[in-house]
Parts: structure tokens; sequence; C-alpha cells
């Protein structure tokens, strides 16, 4: 598969992992509980690979000029080829004010979540593309941008009745193989009948997530991001 998947670790991860996946993430950096600056930023890891920052802990109180400052240092350090921000918080005026200062600080490319990009031309952070919808009508609200999606293996749960469609995302459940594989949504199906309401299972394979990545790729993805626990070993790419 020709699209980058780069594979996000933890610290705890990365200790008990040897090789190294090709295409490596380090996602164990976040905003200090106990000064204005970052917490657990690497000390000796693979170079070019992506790093990623986290708001589980909120910035606001921050230094923007100390955490560009020492991202920077790490970027040039391990020559990282690139800075995911993964903030799940909604943006405030001090979030904001903190992006665009470590996006002007830093000299690989730096991509954002979708909260985020309304004054935006680089790249997009996007969650994974959710079963039900066409890889095509999700990603058509970002052309222009070049988007980097976040891999996973899906599952979700379709119930239509008379009155209408229920879309039930679910946990991945594993040994969920076979069924039927279709080919505008890109996932892996089931059916069953219940009384008067018609169920589908939609969920992801190794085979099929593949697959779809390799279409949202043609669509204008050029990086996918997964969880290492997820992916790797019998689920690895």
């Amino acid at each position: 598969m020709a699209l980058p998947l780069y594979l996000a670790m933890t610290a705890s991860e990365i200790s008990a992992y040897d090789p190294f996946p090709t295409n490596f993430a380090y996602m164990a950096c976040h905003f200090s509980p106990y000064s204005q600056g970052l917490s657990n930023l690497p000390a000796s890891l693979p170079e070019k690979a992506m790093l990623i920052l986290n708001d589980n802990f909120p910035c606001q109180s921050h230094c923007p000029g100390l955490v560009a400052q020492q991202l920077l240092e790490t970027v040039e350090k391990f020559h990282y080829e690139s800075l995911l921000l993964d903030f799940q918080r909604p943006p405030t005026p001090e979030t904001e004010q903190m992006v665009q200062i470590i996006q002007s600080a830093l000299p690989c490319p730096l991509a954002l979540p979708p909260a985020y990009v309304q004054n935006w031309d680089g790249p997009v952070f996007l969650p994974p593309c959710p079963l039900h919808i066409t890889p095509e009508e999700y990603l058509a609200p970002w052309s222009g941008h070049e988007i980097w999606l976040e891999a996973a293996l899906c599952q979700e749960e379709v119930r239509i009745t008379e009155d209408g469609s229920t879309f039930i995302p679910h946990f991945p459940t594993d040994g969920l193989q076979g069924g039927f594989f279709d080919q505008t949504l890109f996932c892996n199906y089931r059916s069953t009948i219940e009384d008067d309401t018609v169920c589908f299972t939609l969920y992801d394979t190794r085979e099929s997530l593949i697959k779809k990545l390799a279409h949202a790729q043609a669509l204008g993805v050029t990086r996918a991001v997964g969880l290492w626990q997820e992916l790797s070993k019998k689920h690895h790419l």
C-alpha cells in the first residue's frame, strides 16, 4: 500500500516494541500539568517519524513561545517529518493563538483537526470515515486541503424500520470476518431481519481497511494514522 500508515504509540508501548514500525508516530507528548511547557517529549527515538501533541491536559495558562520552542528543538533533534496536533477540546482564543505560534515556528508540515481549520490551508486530520457514508461524501468538504485520515477498524449497526434509519457505532468485535464487501462504502456487512426491523452490521476487516485507504488516497488522503495496539501484530497493515 503506497499510502503511508503511521502507527501511533505511547511511551509505555514504545519500551516494549522492537523494532519500531517503518512509519512511526510518537503520541505521548502533552501539555504539562506542572509548568507552562510540555511533558513527555521524546528523549531518544527513530528519525523521520511523526510527532503528535494531544490536549488531554488543557493548554490554557501555558506559554505559546515556550511550547513552540520545545517542539522546534525536538523536531530538529530527531528530524521529525511532521507534527499532528490531536486536539479534542473545542477551540478557544488561547488554543487558537497556541496553534498559530506553533505553526509559524516549525519547519515541518503541521496537521490540525477540523475545528481549527476555518482559516487554515494546510493539512487537516480527520476522524475515521463513518461506515454508512461513502469516502467520497465524507472527504468532499475538505477538497483543496491535504488530508490526513485516522485509520481504525470500525464497526457500526444500521437499523431500518418504517420510521427511518438509526446508526449506532460499536466498539470493534474481534473475530468478525467474512460477510459481504460493499464496493461503495468500502466495508463488510451482514444483515438480519428482526420482526419489522432490518439490521445491518457494518464492519472493517484488515482487507477492507486496506481497500478503503487505497481508495482514500485516490481521493486526496496523503497520510493515515492509526493506533499501534489496534493495527499492529495480527491487524498490521
